[in-house]
């Protein structure tokens, strides 16, 4: 696609002026924005931009929520021939200082005064960080600060500039080619400082023109952007594909409001991590739990039906005629009803990405008449790599190669890939991106998978992560984390899970409970408790948590390949698992290796049979204090199944 962004948004803006480009919940209320307001916006922020010194080439950071006016900001940037980078808003201070120096920022936007705070605070550390404009002015009426102005201030006096020179937009705008750095993301960093995978307008609007042909997006669908724009998935899904397509993009008021947000769209183009679908699933458990015998009752009868049939009709597949009429019914009944209260009632295309989704829960969405399906790819390959045939989306594969990717595989089963989507190289570290990229344009993904007789691919786990049981009666099996930690958070009672065993004679895991879930559990067992660390410890709690690890070795007993991946022991971590803390990268990744380090005595322990140990934590609270938590926490075993031999 030779075009730009900007290109991209003027064309829009000529050819439907009043179409509705973007709209932004406010006090209740949705405001829309046309193509032409966003436009004239845009210019306006450009030319302040420019009078203020912003120039070609230079980098500028944009951190906060997905707002109309952070979005205007990132296309008035790219029309300067400058350079957009979206940080995590809920990054800490210090996790801000290597971006904004590794790029040599002298400029950025910052939503609110929680982010103002923010860059304020490292500013010491940050000294060429001499420009900053804000949003919401709420809280900063009485901020004097050298260098801090608002987006109101920058945008009348870019308008007044603007008016006095009427060509110096649209010649801006016609200097940058299709080749020019466009964004710049900064991956998770999950070892060691992030890296700034720089992509051009070319690879991330070719990537986001191939999926939109491949799904037949039009400017008709309705998308609800919610996710942290410094993601590199939703700048995709409500940046890149909205400029390519022209569809309406969607801000939610706050966090707190997407779920109402979500069922007053409606969207017809979904998108979030398994994390996000796996809530949904269970809050939607947690009100059956609630519900009267009779509907329970109802519910996993027409539930159990759906499983079974629902995937077939979602794939075209034929089904009897009395299980139609069965599904039919529980569609009136049950899977409408629930579709509509998830918010997805209206959903053409739903995908999930990020990171493998459990087999159950993708199972579950299908079977109700979802169109999920999952898509492989990652920050450097600008998303798109794989995507699922709307009849072909199968729990165990990521789908078909996208349009114009090329996928092989290597002796050691890592996945390598060429794509016109592929990124230009990690920014100032030539030695990480010679590691990755080829001289023959190949990216190394570091995934082990295959390619199986249909043509899908198949993800096992990360190559470094992907093991072998040694010794005991499983020796030499093949050993999954990703795969087993996906298995156990189906459950609406397990939030997250770090597995190990690579190199040991058993696998063990680390659980968090799902605090709500698992509340609303025991409340209505009348069991009282005082917390997370004190209801994670309940030895009810243990039974429930152990049912569930039971049940998934059972069914991994019943896996040749992954029998030995079995849950031999496990604990009830006694504090969630927190990016803030370090143990999440802020896309909610586990960082298994940090994790490992921090909780040694607790790995050792589970390894040496105890069944109990002390363990005391820092832990860091939002406002940026310490503190600690402490708990003596039980060691358990599980019971381990026989591996199911194949029928002959």
């Amino acid at each position: 696609m030779q075009t730009t962004f900007v290109q991209l948004l003027l064309q829009h803006a000529a050819e439907r002026p009043q179409a509705t480009a973007m709209r932004e919940k406010e006090y209740g209320v949705w405001q829309a924005l046309t193509w032409t307001d966003l436009a004239g916006m845009v210019q306006h922020i450009a030319a302040g931009l420019h009078q203020a010194g912003l120039m070609r080439g230079e980098h500028m950071i944009v951190v906060g929520a997905n707002r109309p006016r952070l979005y205007a900001t990132m296309l008035a940037v790219q029309s300067l021939g400058a350079i957009p980078i979206p940080l995590y808003q809920d990054a800490a201070a210090a996790e801000c200082v290597f971006p904004i120096n590794n790029a040599e920022v002298r400029f950025a936007f910052a939503e609110d005064q929680e982010q103002v705070d923010k860059l304020l605070e490292v500013r010491d550390q940050c000294p060429q960080l001499t420009h900053i404009y804000f949003d919401d002015p709420r809280g900063l009426r009485k901020y004097d600060v050298l260098g801090l102005a608002s987006l109101d201030e920058l945008i009348a006096a870019g308008k007044v500039f603007a008016d006095l020179h009427t060509e110096f937009f649209k010649t801006e705008v016609e200097k940058a080619k299709p080749s020019d750095v466009a964004a710049m993301f900064f991956t998770s960093g999950t070892t060691g400082n992030p890296k700034g995978v720089v992509h051009t307008h070319n690879s991330l609007l070719t990537a986001a023109n191939a999926g939109a042909r491949f799904d037949k997006l039009t400017h008709a669908e309705d998308v609800l952007a919610y996710l942290p724009p410094a993601w590199i998935g939703q700048n995709i899904f409500s940046y890149a594909q909205w400029l390519s397509c022209g569809y309406v993009v969607n801000c939610p008021e706050s966090a707190s409001t997407v779920t109402i947000d979500l069922k007053e769209i409606g969207p017809t183009y979904y998108f979030a991590p398994p994390r996000v679908f796996e809530g949904l699933l269970t809050s939607v458990m947690i009100r059956m739990e609630d519900a009267g015998a009779i509907k329970r009752k109802m519910f996993h009868y027409f539930m159990a039906k759906a499983k079974k049939v629902g995937p077939a009709l979602m794939d075209g597949k034929s089904v009897g005629m009395v299980d139609r009429l069965i599904y039919t019914v529980g569609n009136w009944m049950v899977y409408g009803p629930l579709r509509n209260n998830l918010g997805m009632s209206r959903v053409r295309v739903a995908y999930t990405a990020g990171e493998a989704i459990g087999p159950d829960l993708f199972t579950f969405y299908r079977s109700i008449g979802i169109n999920l399906k999952q898509l492989y790819g990652s920050t450097e390959t600008a998303v798109f790599v794989c995507q699922q045939p709307d009849n072909q989306a199968w729990a165990d594969t990521v789908g078909v190669p996208s349009l114009g990717v090329e996928i092989k595989v290597q002796d050691n089963g890592e996945i390598l890939v060429k794509s016109p989507g592929l990124f230009k190289g990690y920014y100032k570290n030539q030695a990480a991106t010679d590691e990755v990229l080829t001289d023959g344009g190949w990216y190394h993904t570091s995934d082990a998978g295959f390619l199986d007789a249909h043509g899908h691919l198949k993800i096992i786990d990360r190559v470094k992560d992907v093991g072998r049981i040694k010794g005991g009666a499983f020796d030499g099996a093949m050993f999954a984390p990703k795969y087993v930690e996906n298995k156990l958070k189906f459950f609406p009672h397990i939030k997250e899970v770090v597995a190990y065993g690579d190199g040991r004679e058993k696998v063990c895991v680390m659980i968090n409970i799902d605090m709500e879930a698992v509340g609303n559990w025991a409340e209505r067992r009348n069991l009282p408790y005082a917390g997370y660390t004190d209801l994670a410890q309940k030895p009810e709690v243990y039974q429930l948590i152990k049912e569930c690890v039971e049940k998934v070795n059972a069914d991994l007993s019943a896996d040749t390949l992954l029998a030995g991946s079995q849950v031999s022991r496990f604990l009830v971590l006694h504090k969630e698992l927190d990016a803030d803390d370090g143990e999440l990268t802020r896309t909610n990744k586990v960082r298994r290796g940090f994790i490992a380090e921090k909780y040694l005595a607790l790995v050792d322990g589970l390894y040496d049979g105890k069944t109990e140990q002390f363990i005391e934590t820092v832990v860091k609270f939002e406002d940026g204090r310490t503190g600690s938590v402490s708990a003596t926490l039980k060691l358990t075993d599980a019971t381990i199944y026989a591996p199911v031999k194949a029928a002959a």
